[in-house]
Formats: C-alpha cells, structure tokens, sequence
C-alpha cells in the first residue's frame, strides 16, 4: 500500500525528515508493518510511505487500513 502526505507546512528537508521517521515509528509500533519513505525524498512538501503487511485474514488487513488512515490523518 502506497500513502501520499502533502506537507505545505515543512521547509526543509530536515523537518520533513523528522515528520517521516516518527510516522514510520508510530506504524510500525502500532500495526507491526514494514514502512518506508520510498519515493520523492529529496522533495520537502511530499511524503511518500510504502506500507507492508503479512496478516492472516482479510479482517486484520481491513482494521490495519482504518488504523493507519487514522494516525495519517491527524
């Protein structure tokens, strides 16, 4: 799964650094997925996360989606 932030608020790459790495710790903590930052890097108003997930059933993938939604949106 593929998530898209634009982020007009950040004016470096180091703030939007630190905004990536704490969205990618508080994914990986919650859910126990695999993120990274993989696209637009070098570009400080986009955040491009790529999320993967190993999940027994359809229901866990589901929950995992509205959860991550949830702390993207905040």
């Amino acid at each position: 799964m593929l998530f898209l932030l634009h982020t007009p608020w950040v004016h470096s790459l180091k703030e939007k650094r630190m905004i990536v790495k704490s969205l990618i710790a508080k994914l990986q903590n919650k859910f126990h997925i695999f993120a990274a930052e993989i696209d637009e890097q070098d570009i400080h108003q986009i955040i491009v996360i790529g999320v993967a997930a190993i999940v027994p059933h359809n229901a866990i993938t589901k929950s995992h989606i509205r959860g991550i939604l949830d702390i993207w949106l905040q």
